[in-house]
């Protein structure tokens, strides 16, 4: 099969006057955005180059058919498809989903309380044939506090521009106009005569909270809060005593919040805390006073309380810790839960209000776990909650349980049909010294079988971005590839936050070269103590993780066998420089601001894996992204491996795969997402000579 061939060339010129030769800068296009809404508006060259590289990768994925179809029937034979979710009781109704063996969308379910009659109020799979359209998103799904009406909005491109409907739930009729290109996310006023919601401007980001009178077909709907920074984003929410609607806007690392009661007629948000940069705080509301978890003076935050936002008198609640992350806050009446991570491990805790006495909840022995806690119905007064907890190798457990008389009965677990012994894997959790001397957990999941004398390959996963943690919980599909001798390790690498603010901070802005030296002493780190060899290792990231793995194979290519990356962040520097593009201003206190600021634009150019790349030997190579992905858009990828191709020196594979129907997350519903792990597991196999 012939290497797709590219035909342009352009000279671009930076603004801070580095200039380079660029190949492949017509695979960009300005109108991306449109793009986005309208796939007719791709360019003929653009799109018959994709179409090219989708036939090169399906060629020298031939042979991996059959085991990708096993692959996926194996995944598949673990999830139970006929399932229902535990039901959440309402004040008149239980709520609760269901999947079905031979649809890939949910069904949402409803009975009144002591009734036995079932009533079906959503279904995926018919609301998509309906609507005959091959991707299909759903991004909110929300019944109204009266529970008359359905409020859902449907993305059905895969670029994030959601359509919010409102539906009579008896007559199955929609009772307002639609309202486009929003962020998806839909509040119902408790008296039910509106919806709050964030419009997108023409950048894609979510700057305005309209509110839209239920049963209006033809009114301009009101416009109460408006965001003038470019770099924040608006969300809105109700208190968890329902007293005030908090409006929420911020950027990765500053924050404020308005808030107006929930009762008023004509809403006018107040400010409670104005945004100091590097400050992130939120507020909530119960039981007559005021929770505020922040890094304020406590860069691992803290909770404070007070009892007036006119007249704030904050003082601490719940104090910070060192390298202790600090979660928020759970209310029952008598109850308070919270959560805390260090070390990449999360522990919850319960508070008596009455008694002001604390204590961990622990309800499992094992050493590394996920533990967390949801709510049993919508009134508060009870001691009754759902915690549960999975880990590497135990699948997920929930308990009903009552923190008063701590008795609990196991509600749920999740059923593998296909089988599952626990006891046939071992968990580790260590710890290894990174290059600066800091310490980097690592959770490394093997088959008890599996020897450890460098002999195995080893999947190294990794994200370390926006502050974003790895947990260790259970996975079903990673068993396709451990089960085969293949062992899963899971980098904990700075960038995120599972060892505190710190640890994002010494993994951002101009520290972000310490979240690939980490990765890359995890690789090495793993082939000294004998979990496998230099050249074994199958690194996996996607998105920022993307574009973790560009910068190691730049720097380190050596290690690895193989690369498995998906929607890749990988021409980093050109992102960075356009402001139009929708997360690019949001993100300058993660990545920094390479237009305005030399130091910043040298740094990412010292790293960003498109213009690093050299002429040397890279590892196979399998990257994946999607046409419609509004936050890495299709020419990074496409850019990367086009120059990628001119500059490698070996007979490797590299491997472009665009889902041309598809958004950052991949394909919409159960088996698409099941038959993208398939090829990326497949490629893993292929390249490690186990097919």
């Amino acid at each position: 099969m012939k290497v797709p061939q590219l035909k342009k060339k352009l000279e671009i010129k930076s603004c801070h006057n580095i200039e380079w030769e660029d190949n492949y800068s017509w695979i960009h296009q300005k109108n991306i955005l449109e793009v986005l809404k309208d796939k007719s508006k791709l360019d003929s060259e653009v799109k018959k180059y994709l179409e090219e590289e989708n036939a090169y990768t399906d060629y020298h994925l031939k042979d991996t058919k059959n085991i990708q179809k096993k692959l996926f029937d194996e995944i598949k034979g673990r999830i139970k498809l006929d399932d229902e979710s535990l039901p959440y009781k309402d004040h008149t109704y239980e709520y609760w989903t269901k999947t079905t063996a031979k649809g890939n969308y949910s069904i949402k379910l409803r009975k009144k309380i002591g009734s036995k009659n079932i009533e079906e109020i959503w279904n995926g799979d018919k609301e998509k044939e309906k609507l005959k359209t091959e991707y299909f998103g759903v991004g909110d799904l929300e019944v109204s506090n009266n529970d008359k009406y359905l409020g859902y909005s449907l993305d059905i491109k895969g670029s994030e521009y959601y359509t919010i409907y409102i539906r009579d739930i008896e007559t199955n009729k929609i009772i307002s106009k639609e309202i486009t290109e929003t962020s998806g996310g839909i509040t119902f006023s408790l008296d039910d005569k509106y919806i709050f919601y964030s419009k997108l401007d023409e950048n894609h980001r979510a700057r305005k909270i309209y509110r839209h009178k239920i049963g209006d077909f033809d009114t301009e709907d009101e416009l109460i809060f408006e965001e003038n920074s470019e770099a924040f984003t608006v969300g809105i929410g109700i208190s968890s005593d329902e007293k005030y609607y908090f409006i929420n806007t911020s950027d990765h690392n500053t924050s404020e919040q308005y808030y107006f009661k929930s009762d008023e007629i004509n809403p006018s948000p107040k400010l409670i805390i104005k945004r100091e940069r590097g400050v992130l705080y939120s507020v909530n509301s119960w039981g007559n006073k005021f929770y505020n978890h922040t890094n304020k003076n406590a860069e691992d935050f803290k909770i404070d309380i007070c009892n007036n936002l006119e007249k704030q008198d904050w003082t601490t609640f719940i104090p910070a810790k060192d390298e202790v992350l600090i979660g928020g806050l759970t209310f029952l009446k008598n109850w308070i839960i919270r959560g805390e991570t260090s070390g990449a491990l999360d522990k919850l805790f319960v508070k008596n209000i009455s008694t002001n006495l604390e204590e961990e909840l622990i309800f499992s022995d094992e050493k590394v776990y996920v533990p967390g806690v949801t709510l049993t119905q919508k009134d508060r007064d009870t001691d009754e909650v759902y915690l549960g907890y999975s880990s590497p190798k135990t699948p997920s457990r929930v308990y009903k349980y009552n923190l008063s008389n701590k008795s609990k009965e196991l509600v749920k677990e999740q059923e593998i049909p296909s089988g599952h012994n626990k006891d046939d894997y071992i968990v580790e959790r260590v710890e290894f010294e990174s290059h600066d001397g800091r310490m980097v957990p690592l959770t490394i999941t093997r088959h008890k079988e599996t020897k450890i004398d460098g002999s195995a390959n080893l999947l190294l996963y990794g994200y370390g971005s926006y502050g974003n943690s790895m947990y260790p919980s259970f996975s079903s599909t990673r068993l396709s590839l451990i089960n085969r001798d293949i062992i899963w390790a899971t980098a904990h690498i700075r960038g995120g936050m599972e060892k505190g603010m710190r640890w994002w901070k010494e993994g951002k802005l101009i520290n972000k070269k310490n979240t690939f030296e980490d990765y890359i002493y995890a690789a090495k780190y793993l082939i000294k103590k004998n979990y496998t060899s230099k050249g074994k290792i199958i690194g996996m990231g996607g998105s920022a993780g993307g574009l973790l793995m560009g910068a190691v194979i730049n720097q380190s290519p050596e290690l690895f066998l193989g690369i498995i990356m998906a929607v890749p962040f990988v021409d980093s520097l050109t992102t960075n420089l356009d402001h139009s593009l929708p997360l690019t201003v949001g993100e300058f206190d993660e990545f920094g601001n390479a237009k305005e600021n030399k130091e910043h634009f040298d740094y990412i150019f010292s790293y960003a894996p498109y213009n690093n790349i050299k002429k040397m030997d890279y590892p196979h190579i399998l990257i994946t992204t999607s046409l419609s992905d509004n936050r890495v858009l299709f020419d990074e990828p496409a850019k990367f491996t086009a120059k990628l191709r001119d500059y490698k020196t070996d007979d490797n594979l590299l491997l472009l795969k665009t889902e041309m129907n598809a958004g950052h997350g991949g394909k919409s519903g159960r088996d698409g997402a099941i038959e993208e792990i398939a090829i990326d597991y497949a490629f893993a196999l292929k390249i490690s000579n186990k097919i």
